[in-house]
């Protein structure tokens, strides 16, 4: 995709050693986002009283460009009813579609952040997502949207902030794929950060299968 016409679709992840992004039961959360405050340069998200990154300088830039990048958000049902919805405002400060099959919930309300929710799958969301991002970019999942967007053909980035930590089970990365795996991308850009490497993939040019 050209920059400054259409965005790119992306995803980023706090992954474990081996691959996970949460521990059994939805645990793990403490080490896999220790790197999120483990430095000193400071970089506020949309809402900085709830979160503000401290971290290396490296780790700020990389931070810093995908908060001007992004555009609009893609989430699943799981990942919203977990994070209960952010309380109204994502970190991001950008519309969010919520990827379902379920009604909002009965007390739902979306405060500062723009919230839709999508009954007709991840493709959906994703093409409703670019119209509002217009030539920003979106940010997908993580979780099982991320392999839906996959399957589509539709992810053009992945980055992987892997922690040093092994987690023995939990929730994967990437997981049911089932025959769209091989699905090639192009050598790592790495980031070395503070207990933390960023790594970013982008889409091969030609998808090696």
């Amino acid at each position: 995709m050209l920059w400054g016409t259409m965005g790119k679709v992306f995803t980023q992840a706090s992954v474990s050693l081996d691959g996970y992004i949460s521990g059994p039961g939805q645990t793990g959360f403490d080490r896999l986002f220790a790197w999120c405050t483990a430095g000193t340069v400071a970089t506020p998200t949309a809402d900085p009283d709830r979160l503000t990154y401290l971290t290396s300088e490296a780790t700020a830039r990389y931070l810093r460009e995908l908060q001007e990048r992004i555009g609009a958000c893609v989430v699943g049902r799981n990942l919203f009813d977990l994070t209960a919805g952010w309380n109204g405002r994502h970190p991001s400060g950008v519309p969010v579609f919520v990827v379902t099959h379920r009604p909002p919930p009965a007390d739902w309300q979306a405060t500062t952040t723009s919230f839709t929710f999508v009954n007709d799958g991840v493709e959906n969301a994703i093409a409703r997502a670019r119209e509002v991002a217009g030539h920003r970019d979106v940010g997908v999942g993580p979780g099982g949207t991320v392999a839906d967007a996959l399957r589509a053909g539709l992810l053009d980035e992945l980055r992987m902030d892997i922690v040093p930590v092994v987690l023995g089970a939990g929730t994967p990365m990437l997981t049911g794929l089932g025959d769209t795996a091989p699905i090639g991308f192009d050598l790592a850009e790495i980031i070395e950060g503070i207990g933390v490497t960023h790594l970013v993939y982008r889409r091969a040019t030609q998808n090696l299968r």
